[in-house]
């Protein structure tokens, strides 16, 4: 799916990333450690104007300046897949990933600092399967 073919509409996404080396982490100004190398999903809400589609071309265009937590990976490394729920929820899609054995929460709070349901709104993720295949519904 092109960004184009995104839809202006509100609701959650998440965005595939693999970092081949290290990333160096802060949150509110502390260093929170390295990211080690791997695979990790964000999962995000879009719910201002232009929605999922405005959100998303952010992401992959690679800001111009930090403002979200993800906004260290997205200068870092580039997106390579992604996943979209017009009117969804992102701590939904966050449970659904969290259920594989092979997730878990690398730095706890990121991308969830306004957020009481979620450890973190980053998972890492193993290697097996497709972001559609975990995140698809039965």
């Amino acid at each position: 799916m092109r960004t184009a073919d995104i839809p202006p509409s509100g609701g959650a996404y998440a965005i595939e990333f693999r970092l081949p080396t290290p990333l160096a982490i802060t949150l509110a100004g502390r260093d929170r450690g390295p990211l080690p190398a791997g695979r990790y999903v964000y999962c995000g809400g879009a719910r201002g104007p232009d929605g999922l589609r405005a959100r998303l071309g952010r992401h992959l265009s690679g800001p111009r300046r930090r403002h979200w937590h993800v906004d260290q990976l997205t200068t870092a490394t580039p997106v390579v897949d992604w996943w979209v729920e017009v009117g969804g929820h992102e701590c939904e899609l966050v449970r659904r990933l969290a259920t594989a054995a092979d997730a878990d929460y690398p730095i706890p709070g990121f991308g969830a600092s306004d957020c009481r349901q979620c450890r973190a709104h980053l998972l890492r993720l193993g290697t097996g399967g497709t972001l559609a295949m975990r995140l698809k519904r039965d």
